[in-house]
């Protein structure tokens, strides 16, 4: 039951994410340029959920955003998908108890999930390619995620571990080996 409950408020998280993407972050752009909260919200699930939540997530979330946003149904599900496989492997590597180890995987899968998008993107509309204008687009977005993940940490944390300990229980040192 605690399971059932823990995907109905991840989904009211999800659509709340949209929503600040979408609304609240349109007021607070830096030169034009929006976080990616959902490359959190994804990286979060799939550190602290079971093996397949990030990618079930991350997937569920894509095919939402391209059927909201993008013309072409794919890019969103495909990069989400992946960051939910990558945060698999983190979980497996790192550990979640470090602010700045947390950072850093929010630059990584940033970082990931742009230049998958935007090669995507390059390949489906044939546009041309401006590694300037890129550059200094996912300077700003990451440096606007880690903020945000800066901010939100405490939060991300203590539910997380909720999260954790509801669909891992206590066999931690499992995971390991």
């Amino acid at each position: 039951m605690k399971k059932v409950i823990i995907n109905i408020i991840l989904i009211i998280l999800a659509f709340v994410v949209y929503l600040l993407q979408a609304n609240f972050f349109s007021w607070f752009t830096i030169a034009g340029i929006k976080p990616n909260l959902f490359v959190i919200f994804i990286l979060f699930i799939g550190l602290f959920g079971n093996k397949i939540m990030g990618i079930i997530y991350g997937a569920a979330c894509g095919i939402i955003l391209d059927l909201l946003i993008c013309p072409k149904v794919g890019i969103n599900m495909t990069c989400l998908a992946l960051i939910g496989v990558i945060s698999m492997i983190f979980n497996k590597n790192f550990s979640k108890d470090s602010r700045m180890t947390i950072m850093f995987m929010v630059l990584g899968t940033t970082i990931i999930f742009e230049l998958i998008s935007y090669f995507m993107n390059h390949i489906l509309y044939s546009t041309n390619i401006e590694i300037f204008k890129f550059i200094g687009i996912l300077i700003v977005e990451v440096i606007y995620n880690v903020i945000i993940t800066i901010i939100i940490y405490p939060a991300i944390q203590k539910f997380g571990y909720y999260i954790e300990n509801e669909y891992k229980g206590s066999r931690i040192l499992t995971q390991y080996f």
